[in-house]
């Protein structure tokens, strides 16, 4: 399976402003089937836009036979040239991120959706992936009703509530009133999740990572749930990682999203009927 690479430029309209933001697309091909069709995933990125490694984890993803869109998330500000691993491109994007409203966060996904829809090639299955932030991102697009299945890879700033603007974490079992946090609102999840962190992250400690998994569960959301022992934040990132590029952990997490996008995006199960089935507790 081969991959076509190209990108298209849509309108994103959020707090009554207008900006033109760029998808990456990253499109599996098959040599002699060119009316195949194939389930379609948002791969978000961190906070330095579509680099190097994103694009790598994006025709990783294509080569398995779906199509990749990765939007670039700052169109709000600048144009979709990647940030720079470094102390300045850190800060600004740091920055940014938390500028961008929730508002326009999710009109991204909605844009992006919405091509990969308009799409002939597009079954109409849609999954979800990214990592740090668009590992939240990802968890967002959950919220989406044409998403069933996300795979999400060391999300940040779900358990303080700390994503677009904001006056100080809050990291309360209970949602403050009328949140748009993406953690007080997993009742809207309809697929199913997987999450994955490192226990060394110090961007997710263990407080963080046991309330987003309580909010998961009082949410009754379907989900998986993957903490590695020594893995700390970035470890999937292949270039100027600081050190923490695990590879052999990061072929297992892969192993995960293959799982879960295979059985659920490929699968056809036609409508779901009766219950989740008894679970036997014998041996």
């Amino acid at each position: 399976m081969l991959i076509k690479e190209s990108h298209v430029d849509v309108e994103v309209t959020a707090n009554g402003k207008t900006t033109s933001m760029r998808i990456f697309m990253f499109h599996p091909t098959i040599t002699g089937y060119p009316n195949a069709r194939f389930p379609g995933v948002l791969l978000f990125s961190e906070i330095y836009q579509v680099t190097g490694p994103v694009a790598r984890f994006a025709r990783q993803i294509a080569g398995h036979g779906y199509i990749v869109a990765a939007p670039s998330s700052y169109h709000d500000f600048t144009g979709p040239e990647p940030l720079a691993y470094d102390v300045p491109g850190t800060d600004q994007g740091n920055e940014w991120k938390i500028t961008k409203t929730l508002e326009s966060y999710d009109e991204d996904v909605n844009q992006t959706v919405a091509h990969l829809l308009s799409l002939p090639t597009c079954t109409g299955r849609i999954g979800a992936t990214g990592m740090c932030l668009g590992g939240h991102l990802a968890l967002r697009a959950a919220l989406h009703r044409s998403v069933s299945a996300t795979v999400t890879y060391f999300a940040t700033d779900v358990h303080c509530r700390t994503l677009g603007p904001h006056s100080g974490p809050i990291t309360t079992a209970d949602a403050p009133p009328n949140s748009n946090h993406t953690l007080d609102l997993f009742n809207r999840i309809c697929g199913e999740v997987s999450l994955i962190f490192g226990i060394k992250d110090t961007h997710v400690p263990d407080t963080g990572r046991d309330l987003i998994r309580l909010k998961l569960r009082e949410a009754a959301v379907t989900f998986s749930w993957h903490e590695f022992a020594w893995a700390q934040h970035a470890f999937i990132r292949d270039e100027l990682s600081k050190g923490r590029y695990d590879p052999a952990i990061t072929k297992v997490c892969f192993e995960v999203l293959l799982e879960s996008f295979g059985r659920v995006l490929k699968t056809e199960l036609g409508a779901k009927e009766g219950g989740e089935g008894e679970v036997e507790h014998f041996c």
